[in-house]
């Protein structure tokens, strides 16, 4: 699904668990690339664990043949709500590319809990060019749902 605008992609799985165990393994860095469906997230984190408001952390990250580390900053953060993170590329200490946020919202449901997960790219530096000519929202489109169902088996404790 997309924004009204078009410049964010979101999914939603019902995972039927409470919301603090859902929000336990999103706040840890050290499981976000086992929860990746695109296989991009390669782990190796760097920063706080788990996380909070405002925290910096970096994971290694790989494209094709490019290998790289992202700086990620916790954005939003309620606990056991919502928590979401910018996702850029620094070099020498600038941002270069990047600018795109990643965001979990739990909604506590008689089943569990309702997992929204939305990759909001228009916040993204120069996005038509570097967000979406290389087909990225198409891309996570296809790959988020897998990794809900990946965040799905870590929290049932299968993952």
């Amino acid at each position: 699904m997309g924004s009204a605008e078009g410049r964010t992609v979101t999914v939603e799985l019902l995972i039927p668990a409470p919301a603090e165990d859902v929000f336990s393994v999103l706040v840890s860095p050290a499981r976000h690339s086992a929860l990746d469906g695109g296989g991009t997230v390669n782990g190796a984190p760097l920063g706080p664990d788990p996380l909070h408001l405002g925290a910096r952390f970096t994971m290694a990250m790989r494209q094709g043949p490019l290998r790289y580390r992202s700086v990620n900053e916790v954005v939003v953060f309620e606990p056991d709500r919502v928590i979401a993170w910018r996702t850029t590329g620094e070099w020498r200490g600038r941002t270069v590319v990047g600018g795109q946020w990643w965001r979990y919202e739990l909604v506590p449901r008689d089943a569990g809990t309702l997992v929204r997960h939305s990759y909001e790219w228009g916040r993204a530096r120069l996005p038509p060019l570097t967000i979406k000519l290389p087909g990225y929202p198409a891309r996570m489109a296809r790959s988020m749902p897998e990794s809900l169902r990946r965040l799905e088996l870590a929290v049932l404790g299968a993952g």
